[in-house]
C-alpha cells in the first residue's frame, strides 16, 4: 500500500482556508484533516475527537516531554498541537492528511517530515482581505487593524511554501487545490506502489507462439 501524503495548508485569517479545506475533503476521497489536541475547554456543540482531542494540561505536557507532537504552541494560556503518531497512522493506511497550521507550525513539521507538501493560500488583494476581516460590521477599527497586521505578518512567510493558491474566485481556488492533491497521487513513485500488479502484468513477457 502506498503512503498517503502530508499536506500543510496555511493562510492568513480572511483568506478562506477553512471553507476551501472543507470543500476539498468533501470533494475528494482518501483525504482528511488531522484533528488537533488542545487543552482549552470544549465549547457548546463541539465533539471530542471531531473538533479537537480535548486534553488535560498535564497529559498534554507529558506528550510534549515524550516528543509526540509534530508541532505545538501555547496560545492565550491554552496548548494546541498535532500528534505525530495519529497523523502517521492515517498516512500509513494510504490516506492523505491535511494539517491546517500557521507558518511556525509548518516550520516544525517540515523539519521532521521534509516530504510534506506545503500550500499557502493568499487573498486577491489587501483591500479584499480587509473587507473580509471587517465583514462582521461590529468590530472596532483597532481590532480590524490588528487583524490586518497579523495577516500581513503571516503572509510574509509565503516563500517558505511549495505552492501558492490565490483565493479570488472560490471555485477556481478549490479546483487548484484538488489538482495539487491529484497530481501528488499520480507521481511515478505513488503509482508504482499502488498499481504494482498492473505494472507487472503489463511488463511480463507474452507466451511464445509455437
Amino acid at each position: 500500500m502506498s503512503q498517503g501524503t502530508l499536506f500543510i495548508i496555511s493562510a492568513p485569517s480572511g483568506a478562506g482556508k477553512t471553507s476551501l479545506v472543507r470543500e476539498l475533503i468533501e470533494s475528494l476521497d482518501g483525504i482528511q484533516v488531522s484533528v488537533s489536541h488542545t487543552t482549552r475547554a470544549k465549547r457548546e456543540g463541539e465533539v471530542d475527537g471531531v473538533n479537537y482531542h480535548f486534553t488535560h494540561v498535564a497529559d498534554f505536557e507529558a506528550m510534549i516531554e515524550r516528543g509526540e507532537f509534530f508541532e505545538y504552541a501555547k496560545v492565550f494560556d491554552n496548548y494546541y498541537g498535532t500528534s505525530r503518531c495519529a497523523a502517521q497512522a492515517v498516512l500509513d493506511a494510504g490516506q492523505d492528511v491535511i494539517l491546517e497550521i500557521d507558518w511556525q507550525g509548518a516550520q516544525q513539521v517540515r523539519a521532521q517530515m521534509p516530504s510534506a507538501v506545503s500550500i499557502f493560500i493568499l487573498p486577491p488583494s489587501r483591500s479584499e482581505l480587509e473587507r473580509r476581516l471587517s465583514s462582521r460590521g461590529t468590530d472596532e477599527h483597532a481590532v480590524i487593524a490588528r487583524r490586518m497586521r497579523d495577516a500581513v505578518s503571516e503572509m510574509s512567510h509565503f516563500d517558505e511554501y511549495d505552492y501558492l493558491v490565490i483565493n479570488d474566485d472560490f471555485t477556481t481556488a478549490l479546483q487548484e487545490l484538488q489538482s495539487l492533491v491529484i497530481s501528488r497521487r499520480l507521481t511515478r513513485e505513488a503509482m508504482q506502489v499502488r498499481h504494482a500488479p498492473l505494472l507487472d502484468a503489463l511488463l511480463s513477457q507474452a507466451p511464445s507462439v509455437e
